[in-house]
């Protein structure tokens, strides 16, 4: 994989997606979501004929190597509250796909959540939040006792419903802001919990309007995780 040729690509799609959520026209924005969105997740969750940069690390992880560890991203705002900078590649998948999974359905649409207790006893994991506070060995703990398939049909899930939401959104959602109450859902139903490490979660999403969603926990967030695996995994050979 040509990675700085990919991450070129997705950077430029990202801009227009961003200059586009500064006017109001919907089917520019619907188009520009949709595509960057399928750059960022595997290709089987938009129908893409070529595997993307998701597909790289989620084929190396598929191969048995969900606890490699690598970096946890290079955003050291973020990391000023992480529980472990350096994590498993399936702790990374985990960690985005949950925070896709809480954020489009509860925050953008105020719907329910994929995640449920059959999908926890599925995917093997014995927390329901991020993951954003876990510390060293629990994490390690954590990821040895992940199904791995499980967890990649729960990313596919995810991926797919998002990409029904963004289709459905109005040009007035995408420019509202979410009610307070929307935001604390996702502490009732746990997906953050009271560690100021994931917490403040809450505080940064409650900020944001759909459409800036759109642009970080939807997008540009995989590509704050995604790059870190793929240098370890060229770096392995």
């Amino acid at each position: 994989m040509d990675k700085e040729k990919v991450i070129a690509a997705i950077e430029a799609k990202f801009d227009e997606l961003k200059r586009a959520l500064e006017v109001d026209d919907l089917a520019k924005i619907k188009e520009l979501a949709l595509e960057m969105h399928a750059m960022v997740h595997p290709a089987e969750v938009s129908g893409l004929s070529e595997k993307t940069i998701a597909d790289f690390v989620l084929d190396y992880m598929m191969e048995g190597n969900q606890n490699m560890i690598v970096p946890r991203e290079t955003w050291d705002v973020d990391l000023k509250y992480a529980g472990a900078a350096d994590v498993t590649i399936c702790w990374q998948f985990w960690h985005t796909y949950r925070i896709e999974d809480l954020v489009s359905n509860i925050l953008m649409v105020d719907g329910k959540q994929i995640f449920n207790a059959d999908w926890q006893k599925r995917i093997g994991t014995s927390i329901s939040d991020t993951g954003n506070a876990l510390e060293p060995n629990e994490l390690m703990a954590w990821s040895k006792a992940i199904n791995a398939s499980e967890l990649r049909n729960y990313m596919i899930e995810v991926g797919k419903n998002t990409r029904r939401i963004i289709s459905e959104l109005s040009l007035e959602q995408i420019k509202s802001m979410v009610p307070e109450e929307w935001v604390m859902r996702i502490l009732e139903e746990g997906g953050v919990t009271t560690d100021f490490r994931s917490v403040w979660l809450l505080v940064f999403w409650g900020r944001l309007t759909v459409g800036g969603m759109i642009l970080t926990p939807m997008t540009s967030h995989h590509m704050m995780h995604l790059p870190t695996s793929v240098d370890k995994i060229l770096e392995n050979g």
